[in-house]
């Protein structure tokens, strides 16, 4: 009845677990697709400013080129390339840092008038690849032969395998950090249990092998983007004598250590005996392995957000402390679901020492993460408005469905401590089955010992009766054997053995039915289980926020950036040439927009013979149309106030951006022209 009734409890609970897992499927499924629907990764720097300005128009060619940016990057010889209208080189190919994040490139004399192409490619202060173009006309407006690649800094293949590499190195820290400290402080007699020793080892092998990646990966990733570029052996020298290459290379030379540190681990510490010994070296481990970790953790601290912005000094032992904290939860999480569902059987201390660690790596966690926030969000614009935000409030929502989750694995450990002495009803009935087995077992063997011991009762007796017949025949000496005694000994001899493996597999069997049927232990498993899915999904959006633009720096930059076209945009005033081919067909149209802003405008415009004076003509009509938007033509047909001028209120410019404008000039029944030009407007 006890099992029966035990059965009944089952049945609902695996119900609900089923459903929480379909649960956790569908949280998982859509967190995925938030990522992949996510927009490609926005440069960490923005460009506000340059000299010439985007879209201008001068009279003689520059000295040189200005870039201003919203803070500071790291630029190369080659970062700004200037192109002419033909696509070749303009520029010396030299850069030159002017201070307050303003850099040059000097150009070459004696270039010729029309549009020229400024595109450039720099590196952010936090690690991150960051190209954009625009252009700039000397004398006047012209076609261009010059094509830029679509694809962004950071994209295509060489990206996707960089973000790869990335996420696998996190996960290659949490693993090796999170669960060697699991196995060090809070089950040391895990050093001995293969599983527990290949997740720790596989953690070590997958950061290892990621940071060979991401420091390959490195020249094309933020340069050409090509796949090829990782055998260039001089790109990799460049990237060694960066930010980003230095903290790489500290890696794997910390990962050297951590590999003298694992093989310690799990080789003379899991072998000694002697208590003073032990502890003498488990103190040993743990300094060596809190400074190695220290090591790891800040190698992405001074190569990735907190190396840049604000409060830098704080920000980056901050970032340590988060990422060890990430690292002694999901890590030591991830060794006990090994340890509960690979090993025979986990000590309750153990567990119990792992849920105070869990806690108060949740607490440093809750500390860092509201510091990290403010200093990467700093407002509540940023937090809703921009990608990272967003992204911040996925991972959060993450967090406290984990805690959630990880408070029922307590309540789990409370009653496995609570219960440690006894057994649960499930495990007592599974108990009463085995004793069962274990009699009929017992009978099996008494009862082949009882045909052994008839059988060789015969053999006494035919040796009885060869011992008589020979008596009888005293002409016959030839002793009388019986093959078939021999051979019944031999036969219970090999039974006796299969006999002994079978009470072996029974013996581990039993072992296993009692772990998997105590409530216990599997309510443990299964919510354990549930936190490592979750915390996978947790880990990719932690990555994914370590390649998305900060909110505050994405909200300075467009501040910037709208500051910079404020002071660049005004009354736009231009002057064009016409000749219709008439009598009287030449002069000169003054075009004049007021504010020269996206949205309304006042436009006019004053038709001038060559000599100045103005004059009337039959008809004056203006266009604008913005090809990069697919924008227009957008038709304006201005009223005539007076002698050679004409006006249009309310003239509508729908976004900024660098329009041509097309002037249609009449002077006579059949003679008419249409002159074209270019201008930044907004």
């Amino acid at each position: 009845m006890q099992t029966i009734a035990s059965r009944s409890r089952i049945v609902p609970r695996s119900r609900i677990v089923a459903r929480c897992w379909r649960v956790l499927l569908v949280l998982i499924a859509a967190t995925g697709a938030f990522l992949a629907g996510a927009a490609p990764t926005s440069a960490h720097a923005a460009l506000t400013g340059s000299d010439p300005k985007q879209g201008a128009v001068v009279g003689k060619a520059p000295a040189q080129v200005k870039l201003t940016f919203s803070e500071k990057v790291a630029m190369s010889d080659g970062s700004v390339r200037v192109l002419d209208p033909s696509g070749k080189r303009a520029d010396t190919n030299k850069t030159t840092d002017l201070g307050a994040n303003t850099y040059a490139v000097k150009l070459r004399p004696g270039l010729p008038d029309g549009t020229f192409t400024v595109a450039y490619q720099v590196v952010s202060a936090d690690s991150h690849p960051v190209a954009g173009a625009f252009t700039f006309s000397i004398g006047a407006p012209s076609d261009t032969k010059v094509a830029l690649p679509d694809q962004e800094a950071g994209g295509g293949l060489v990206g996707l395998l960089y973000d790869i590499a990335r996420y696998l190195s996190y996960t290659g820290f949490v693993l090796v950090v999170g669960g060697a400290a699991f196995v060090l402080g809070c089950w040391p007699r895990g050093a001995g249990v293969r599983p527990v020793q290949r997740l720790v080892t596989t953690g070590w092998l997958t950061l290892t092998a990621s940071t060979l990646a991401l420091l390959l990966l490195r020249a094309p990733y933020t340069g050409s983007g090509k796949l090829a570029d990782i055998f260039d052996m001089g790109a990799l020298g460049d990237v060694l004598n960066t930010k980003t290459g230095a903290a790489l290379v500290s890696r794997l030379l910390l990962l050297a250590a951590a590999a003298l540190f694992i093989a310690v681990l799990f080789g003379a510490y899991e072998k000694r005996e002697d208590p003073k010994e032990k502890k003498d070296l488990t103190f040993g481990l743990a300094i060596g392995g809190t400074v190695v970790a220290i090591g790891l953790a800040a190698t992405w601290a001074m190569a990735e957000h907190a190396s840049a912005g604000i409060q830098a000094g704080i920000a980056m032992p901050v970032d340590v402390l988060h990422l060890l904290a990430v690292a002694a939860w999901l890590g030591g999480l991830a060794a006990l679901v090994v340890a509960l569902y690979r090993t025979p059987s986990v000590d309750a201390s153990a567990v119990r020492r792992f849920s105070r660690v869990a806690f108060g790596s949740v607490v440093v966690l809750a500390a860092t993460g509201i510091y990290q926030s403010w200093r990467q969000v700093g407002s509540w614009s940023a937090l809703t408005g921009t990608a990272y935000g967003q992204l911040l409030l996925v991972k959060v929502g993450l967090v406290v469905v984990l805690v959630g989750v990880a408070y029922i694995s307590r309540r789990w450990t409370g009653r496995i401590t609570a219960e440690a002495g006894g057994v649960a009803p499930e495990a007592a009935a599974a108990l009463v089955v085995e004793q069962r087995a274990e009699k009929q077992a017992a009978k099996q063997t008494q009862g082949v010992k009882q045909t052994l011991g008839v059988k060789q009762a015969q053999t006494t007796k035919q040796a009885q009766a060869a011992k008589q017949a020979q008596a009888a025949k005293k002409s016959q000496k030839k002793p009388v054997t019986v093959p078939a005694a021999a051979g019944e000994s031999d036969g219970g001899s090999e039974r006796s053995a299969q006999l002994a493996r079978q009470q072996a597999a029974m013996a581990t069997a039993r072992e296993k039915r009692l772990r998997d049927a105590d409530p216990h232990r599997s309510g443990l498993r299964r919510s354990v289980l549930t936190e490592a899915g979750i915390a996978v999904v947790l880990l990719a959006v932690t990555t994914a926020l370590t390649t998305t633009e900060p909110g505050r720096t994405e909200e300075e930059a467009a501040k910037a950036t709208s500051a910079a076209a404020a002071q660049r945009s005004g009354p736009l005033s231009l002057k064009v040439p016409f000749d219709t081919g008439g009598q009287d067909g030449k002069g000169t149209v003054q075009l004049d927009l007021d504010p020269g802003r996206s949205g309304s405008n006042a436009l006019h415009v004053y038709v001038k013979r060559p000599n100045g004076s103005a004059f009337d003509i039959p008809e004056v009509k203006v266009s604008f149309t913005l090809k990069s938007k697919d924008v227009g033509p957008l038709p304006v047909a201005p009223d005539h106030i007076a002698t050679g001028h004409w006006s249009a209120n309310g003239v509508q410019i729908p976004m900024a951006g660098n329009w041509k404008i097309a002037v249609t000039v009449r002077t006579s029944d059949i003679d008419q022209v249409t002159v074209n030009k270019n201008a930044q407007i907004g």
